[in-house]
């Protein structure tokens, strides 16, 4: 008799697609361990309501929204290969599966996959804090999901290792190397939006799901030990560019930013930090 599933009984792969919402053939999926994995398959039924009646008189079914969030640990082997495709620039859609199973992977039984076609990397959300790791928390909105009871056909499944931890990290603020902060959060947010139109197959399912337009925010936490920031901000002053190590000789940066806030804080025993929220125009590299 199978009992419930739990956390080492679930895996998270993906492949690039070649044309949108379509699995590749005998694909070569990557996967990554992730320290959160919330599928949602949304059907957006519509609520019909009508005179007589108190109650609806109808539920119809409308635009399908399915929508797979995750956390995962910036692998050290390959800290960028699957948060490269949060680039609009590479106008990549993914094929995401989420399996459920038992026993051993390799030889697994039960298995409940989840697969999430047409996917856009909407959401990144990297922090790093120098007692902790790195780690993207992200959101992929798709075309449509399939539910079935096996691992796709002719796939093979390969996993990434390892960690990066806050003290492989580094800050640069205008190319020059930024030794005063303690974490930092970068916020990548694409505004995809789903598109549907009226067609006779598949009219229940988005059409596309399109790029919109890129917001790249964050925050610094520094030790207090400087007012620049503070002068930056009263002077109106353009950082030319934020960027963040991810480990070995891997980095993103934005172009172009400013800080948002500043502001101090720290407990009666604990040293004085301020934050520091910024903005950036762009663009966006990750390399």
């Amino acid at each position: 008799m199978v009992d419930t599933y739990h956390s080492d009984q679930e895996k998270f792969y993906y492949v690039t697609e070649g044309s949108f919402g379509v699995v590749p053939d005998s694909p070569a999926m990557l996967g990554h361990s992730c320290s959160s994995l919330d599928p949602d398959i949304n059907p957006n039924n519509i609520k019909v309501s009508g005179t007589g009646a108190i109650d609806l008189v109808a539920l119809k079914r409308g635009l399908r929204q399915p929508l797979l969030k995750i956390k995962y640990p910036i692998p050290s082997d390959a800290p960028i290969n699957f948060l490269q495709y949060v680039k609009q620039e590479l106008n990549v859609s993914l094929s995401l599966q989420v399996l459920y199973y038992k026993d051993i992977f390799a030889t697994a039984t039960d298995i409940i996959s989840l697969l999430y076609k047409g996917a856009r990397f909407n959401k990144a959300s990297l922090t790093c804090d120098i007692d902790g790791i790195l780690e993207c928390e992200a959101e992929f909105p798709a075309q449509d999901v399939e539910v079935t009871t096996a691992k796709i056909s002719g796939a093979s499944y390969t996993e990434y290792a390892g960690a990066v931890s806050g003290s492989e990290s580094y800050v640069k603020i205008g190319g020059a190397t930024c030794e005063r902060v303690t974490s930092w959060k970068l916020q990548i947010d694409n505004s995809c939006k789903p598109v549907p139109v009226i067609r006779s197959v598949n009219g229940h399912l988005a059409k596309y799901l399109t790029w919109g337009k890129r917001l790249l925010t964050g925050e610094l936490t520094f030790e207090f030990e400087s007012k620049q920031e503070a002068d930056a901000i009263l002077a109106d002053t353009e950082q030319p560019s934020l960027e963040f190590g991810l480990g070995g000789a891997n980095k993103v940066a934005v172009e172009h930013t400013k800080w948002d806030d500043f502001s101090l804080g720290g407990k009666a025993e604990d040293l004085i930090y301020a934050k520091v929220p910024f903005m950036a125009r762009g663009p966006l590299n990750i390399s």
